[in-house]
C-alpha cells in the first residue's frame, strides 16, 4: 500500500482522539501531546503524515515519568489565528503543555508566542529565520533548519555543480518563510556574482502556476529556483516541466517534503531536478534505521520528512521530560537546553542560546527510473552539510 492509499482508506480516521492507556494508570492524568497542523487544505497530506509520526511515538511510548501517554490532533487550517486558538483549547480545557507542529512559518510564530504567555512548550519544523531569531522565545524550539541554512546548502552546491549557470529566477510563496528563502538566495547569488533575473510572488491559496513560469521563461534563466512547499512546489514543477523549461533549465526546489513528494510526481518528472531536504530515509543513523523498521512495521511505508520530522519533534519533548523528570514546562525547557543527542540525521544538538536544532540539510537529485534500485529510490544524495547564523546574526534575543 503506498502512501496516497493509505491516506484514502481512512486509516488515521481513529487517531482524531486521543491515544492513552486506562489500566493501571487512570488514576494518574495523561502527559497529553498536542499535534497542531493543518489536516485540510493545501498542506493536508503534510498534515497526515505528521499525525502518523506522532501516533508512532505515542503508541511506543506509552508513559513517561510513571504518567499515561495521551495525544490529540488539532487541524490548523494552515491559518495562525486558527491554530492558536486550537492550542489555546487544548491548554485550558485538557491541560497540556506540550506541542509537536506548526508546519507553515506563520502558524509556528503565532502559537509560539501565545504558548510562552500560557507556558507551554512548541517544537516545529517550521523554516522561518524568525522563530530562532528575531521572534525567538523560551517556548519554541525548532528541529529543521533555518531557510538560510537551507538555501546555504542547497543553492550553494548547486552554484560549484553548474559554474556556467549564471541566471537564477525564483517563485515565491508570499509569508514569512517564503520571504526569508527569497532573502537567502538573493544574498548568496550576490556573493558569487550572480544575477538575479526576476522573481514572481504567489499567494498561499494559490494552484496555478502558469502566469508565473511564462513570466519566468521570458527572463530566460539558466536556473529556476522554487521557494514554495508542499502540492505548490509539486504543481509548479509539474506546470514547469510539461512547459518544457527541464531541457534548458537547471531546476531546484529548495524544500521538498521528501518522499510524499517524490511518490506524488512520480520518476520521470523527478529525473535531474534537484531537491533540498531536512531528511532522507536512508541516512545512516541508528535511530533513523529504527524509525525505518517501525514505520514499515506499523505503515507498510518508508518515514517521509512530515512523518518523521512529527517523530523526532514530539521525541524531543519526550526526552526533555524525562531527563527533568516532571512535566512541568519550565523544568523540561531547562533540560532540553543545549541537549546533545543521537537524532535522525546523526549527532544533533539544541543551541541553548536560540532552541535551534544543529543538524544536516541534504540536496538530492532526481533518479531516472531505470537507475532506481526500489520504489522508494527516487534520488540520489549529493551533499549534506550544516549552516547556520549565529544568535547574534540571527537577532536572538531570549526571553528569561
Amino acid at each position: 500500500m503506498n502512501r496516497r492509499d493509505l491516506l484514502k482508506v481512512g486509516g488515521l480516521a481513529a487517531l482524531t482522539t486521543p491515544f492513552a492507556i486506562k489500566t493501571a494508570f487512570a488514576a494518574e492524568e495523561p502527559i497529553i501531546f498536542g499535534a497542531p497542523n493543518p489536516m485540510s487544505g493545501p498542506f493536508a497530506a503534510n498534515g497526515k503524515f505528521a499525525e502518523m509520526g506522532m501516533q508512532l511515538f505515542v503508541e511506543q511510548n506509552k508513559t513517561l515519568i510513571g504518567r499515561p501517554v495521551s495525544y490529540k490532533v488539532l487541524d490548523t487550517q494552515g491559518k495562525p489565528a486558527t491554530a492558536v486558538r486550537q492550542v489555546q483549547d487544548l491548554f485550558e480545557q485538557e491541560k497540556a503543555r506540550f506541542f509537536s507542529g506548526g508546519i507553515l512559518s506563520s502558524e509556528a510564530l503565532a502559537m509560539g508566542k501565545s504558548l510562552e504567555k500560557q507556558g507551554g512548550i512548541l517544537v516545529t519544523t517550521a523554516g522561518a529565520d524568525e522563530i530562532t531569531g528575531s521572534d525567538c522565545n523560551r517556548a519554541m524550539f525548532r528541529w529543521s533548519v533555518p531557510t538560510y541554512g537551507a538555501v546555504r546548502e542547497t543553492v550553494g552546491p548547486l552554484i560549484k555543480l553548474h559554474p556556467d549557470a549564471k541566471r537564477w529566477y525564483t517563485i515565491t510563496p508570499q509569508y514569512v518563510f517564503g520571504e526569508g528563502l527569497l532573502t537567502a538566495t538573493k544574498d548568496i547569488l550576490k556573493e558569487n556574482n550572480l544575477e538575479h533575473v526576476g522573481n514572481s510572488y504567489h499567494s498561499l491559496d494559490e494552484r496555478e502556476f502558469s502566469g508565473y513560469l511564462t513570466n519566468a521563461m521570458a527572463a530566460k534563466p539558466d536556473v529556476l529556483v522554487l521557494l514554495n512547499f508542499g502540492s505548490q512546489s509539486s504543481e509548479t514543477l509539474r506546470q514547469a516541466v510539461s512547459f518544457g523549461m527541464k531541457t534548458n533549465t537547471v531546476i531546484l526546489v529548495a524544500w521538498a517534503s521528501g518522499l510524499e513528494q517524490f511518490e506524488s510526481l512520480g520518476a520521470d518528472l523527478c529525473q535531474d531536478v534537484y531537491f533540498g531536504v531536512q531528511y532522507w530515509h536512508t541516512i545512516d543513523s541508528p535511530l533513523n534505521k529504527q524509525l525505518v523498521e517501525q514505520t514499515r512495521a506499523k505503515f507498510n511505508i518508508n518515514p517521509n520528512y512530515s512523518l518523521a520530522g512529527a517523530y523526532i519533534i514530539t521525541k524531543m519533548m519526550a526526552d526533555g521530560i524525562v531527563k527533568a523528570n516532571s512535566a512541568d514546562p519550565a523544568k523540561v525547557i531547562e533540560a532540553m537546553e543545549g541537549a546533545e543527542y543521537d537524532g535522525l540525521t546523526g549527532k544533533e544538538t539544541i543551541r541553548k542560546a536560540d532552541h535551534q536544532v544543529i543538524k544536516n540539510y541534504y540536496l538530492l537529485k532526481g533518479k531516472a527510473k531505470s537507475a532506481m534500485k526500489d520504489q522508494d529510490d527516487y534520488a540520489e544524495l549529493l551533499h549534506g552539510g550544516q549552516s547556520f547564523l549565529s544568535p547574534q546574526e540571527a537577532g536572538c534575543k531570549m526571553s528569561a
